[in-house]
């Protein structure tokens, strides 16, 4: 795999309190003979810096681990606390991606095909059923911190809230943007990968 661009960034979210896993940490998850988290790694090994949010467990060679304040605080507090550790340009770019993606070398490859059309802020995955993946894109770093900026308080705040004065360039991720945070959609995704290599 290879970047979008030398220098793109990457935050990676590290999961919740994954209730709907009955509070097991999703990073650790393993699919595919790897931890879930490795494999969202493996797709931005090409970028830098890597800022992962979550706990000390999701660190890794390469890969800055910070945490949001408060724990638990949900995606746009770990938006937030990711976001001063990367201090390029606001021109620049980086990946946000959530720590469960299994298919995400797949899902980066194929943004990273994509530029962002200089009438967009981003470009995030949709899946076959129209749904937004807002934590599987690409974002221009000026916008994004201009986003967070505007929140009066982002722990507990909505990417919904976040996004809202972001223009997203929404892009058919042919299924590489499914993501696993149910019991039953980590076995659905086990036993078709073994109907496939069978």
């Amino acid at each position: 795999m290879t970047a979008s661009a030398p220098g793109t960034a990457a935050i990676i979210l590290g999961g919740g309190r994954a209730t709907r896993l009955d509070g097991t940490d999703k990073a650790s998850v393993i699919v595919s003979g790897a931890a879930l988290i490795d494999h969202v790694y493996a797709a931005v090994r090409g970028c830098a810096p890597i800022v992962a949010v979550g706990p000390d467990s999701i660190s890794r060679p390469g890969v800055r681990v910070v945490r949001e304040d408060p724990p638990f605080g949900g995606p746009v507090a770990a938006i937030s606390a990711a976001l001063p550790e990367l201090t390029g340009p606001d021109a620049g770019e980086t990946w946000l991606l959530a720590c469960d993606l299994p298919r995400a070398e797949d899902l980066v490859a194929r943004l990273a095909l994509v530029a962002i059309p200089d009438d967009a802020d981003a470009v995030i995955a949709i899946d076959a059923a129209g749904r937004e993946q807002w934590l599987a894109g690409r974002y221009r770093l000026g916008p994004l911190r201009r986003a967070v900026a505007l929140l009066s308080e982002t722990a507990g705040a909505s990417m919904r809230n976040l996004l809202a004065p972001l223009r997203l360039h929404a892009v058919d991720d042919e299924g590489a943007g499914i993501d696993l945070d149910t019991w039953s959609a980590i076995e659905d995704y086990r036993n078709s990968r073994k109907e496939d290599h069978a």
